[in-house]
């Protein structure tokens, strides 16, 4: 594992506490670890290379996750207010109960909450690992050059300090700062 970004990943930990979201960072994000068509949702396989020079929004979530399934309202009106100014969001579903290592049940929990940008299904916490993350949900804003901007744990609204923050962090990325809502 690269030690600059195991620094940069403990000092999220460190500087979010329970549930908090933490400052600009520096860490350069880890490639997707999983590149076989079947383990990519409404997407073929994706890499962070291959989305250098975009602003990209990285969720950690599982389909049975209480706060997940309340964060999804937050993060489906910001994909479709940003992802037409730039922003690429994916979706790392990383379970946690047996039912949620079942890709077809996966797949069904996507269609079933209308999720239309790509998911990556990281099983085998892979990608989990690389970020050494440990909430659901998680979210890790890249910036154009590759590096995470800014983390964010547990649930994120509109109107509220903390998903307030993501999205302005967000426009500032895609050149929007001075844009509201």
């Amino acid at each position: 594992m690269n030690p600059n970004f195991l620094r940069g990943a403990l000092a999220v930990l460190a500087l979010a506490g329970a549930g908090g979201s933490v400052p600009a960072m520096s860490a350069s994000a880890p490639e997707f670890t999983h590149a076989s068509a079947s383990d990519w949702i409404n997407s073929p396989p994706l890499t962070m290379h291959g989305l250098r020079g975009k602003v990209v929004l990285v969720e950690f979530w599982t389909f049975d996750c209480y706060n997940c399934r309340n964060t999804l309202p937050w993060l489906q009106a910001v994909h479709t207010e940003y992802a037409p100014r730039g922003l690429e969001v994916v979706s790392v579903h990383t379970p946690e109960l047996p039912q949620e290592r079942v890709p077809d049940n996966v797949r069904a929990a996507v269609k079933k909450l209308g999720i239309s940008y790509p998911v990556m299904l990281d099983g085998d916490f892979s990608y989990w690992r690389a970020l050494n993350n440990r909430y659901w949900p998680a979210f890790y804003l890249v910036d154009r050059d590759g590096s995470i901007a800014l983390a964010a744990f547990g649930e994120l609204h509109r109107g509220t300090d903390r998903g307030n923050r993501m999205e302005a962090r967000i426009r500032e990325l895609l050149g929007n700062a001075g844009t509201t809502r």
